[in-house]
């Protein structure tokens, strides 16, 4: 887990007690990262993991269809959980090469870091990280945090930004991930730094469908929605702006392990680079809107793209 030989970062509490937890729960099951790996697997394989999570997916399945472009033989460890599961999986040496989120990731690390802005961000993280790890280049692209709401709630209460939601009279439900109760800019942190009033409730799908078909329902007033769902303009929903930085900046950034050598760095910086805030969304619209495989779509992204 990331503890005592981390000292480059600092993990929230409530981050090392979930860690515990997991800890715990593996002696009693079967580690995630065993399920549907390949006893002949090369130990030259470089293992590719991805957050259960459709875009998380969809950005390690183009990782590993360009390295294998380049000779390179990739183990793919897909969906293995949300960032309590698979960071210590990742210190532990069991994944080289994970998709992830540059202020989500620092927020993990170091729970009260100043840095909001993409540069700053993505600097902090460069040394936060434990030993034997390291980021590659950052991508434009982004999937962030927001807090996200329906246009007529926004318009009923008058709503634009975070702050606002402290002038709403009626009880608001906030649905996300189990984890989001616990995360830097949940509902705690909306109580101590705007006044605002929420109860949780706990919707398992990252701010998916069941999270917008909640909303859309008036089950929930208050949604945690990553910024790249393509269903946020489609079913009429508004993320509330944030002035205040409550959520750091998100841009996709590979972690990586020492496995991944120069040329395999190289590789994955291209993708990086080429990987739009608009391909973001068209490849997630592909994913949820027309249900096609991760396999299908980071293949035509790369196609298109004619990077290899």
């Amino acid at each position: 887990m990331f503890t005592a030989n981390i000292r480059k970062g600092r993990i929230a509490a409530g981050v090392i007690a979930v860690g515990a937890v997991v800890a715990l729960a593996g002696c009693a099951t079967s580690d995630p990262l065993d399920a549907g790996s390949s006893d002949s697997a090369s130990t030259d394989s470089i293992v590719i993991g991805s957050q259960d999570y459709y875009s998380s997916e969809i950005i390690a399945e183009i990782y590993a269809q360009a390295l294998e472009a380049n000779d390179y033989t990739v183990d793919r460890q897909f969906r293995i959980g949300q960032r309590e599961v698979y960071l210590p999986e990742i210190e532990a040496g069991k994944i080289d090469l994970f998709p992830e989120y540059t202020g989500s990731l620092l927020q993990a690390l170091e729970p009260d870091t100043t840095a909001t802005t993409s540069d700053d961000v993505y600097t902090a993280l460069e040394s936060a990280l434990p030993e034997g790890l390291r980021v590659l280049d950052k991508s434009e692209a982004s999937d962030q945090n927001s807090y996200t709401v329906t246009e007529a709630y926004a318009s009923e209460n008058n709503l634009t930004d975070i702050a606002s939601l402290k002038n709403v009279t009626t009880p608001i439900v906030v649905g996300g991930n189990a984890e989001l109760e616990t995360r830097p800019y949940g509902p705690a942190t909306l109580k101590e730094k705007y006044g605002i009033d929420t109860t949780f409730q706990s919707i398992e799908d990252s701010g998916g469908p069941l999270t917008v078909k909640a909303l859309v329902d008036n089950t929930i007033q208050l949604g945690n929605i990553y910024t790249a769902d393509p269903n946020i303009k489609s079913n009429n929903l508004v993320a509330l702006t944030d002035p205040d930085g409550l959520f750091v900046a998100d841009n996709v950034v590979p972690v990586a392990s020492t496995k991944v050598d120069d040329k395999a760095a190289d590789i994955i910086n291209k993708v990086s680079a080429a990987l739009t805030e608009d391909d973001l969304v068209e490849l997630n619209s592909q994913s949820v809107n027309d249900q096609k495989s991760a396999e299908v779509i980071a293949k035509a992204w790369l196609d298109d793209k004619k990077l290899f």
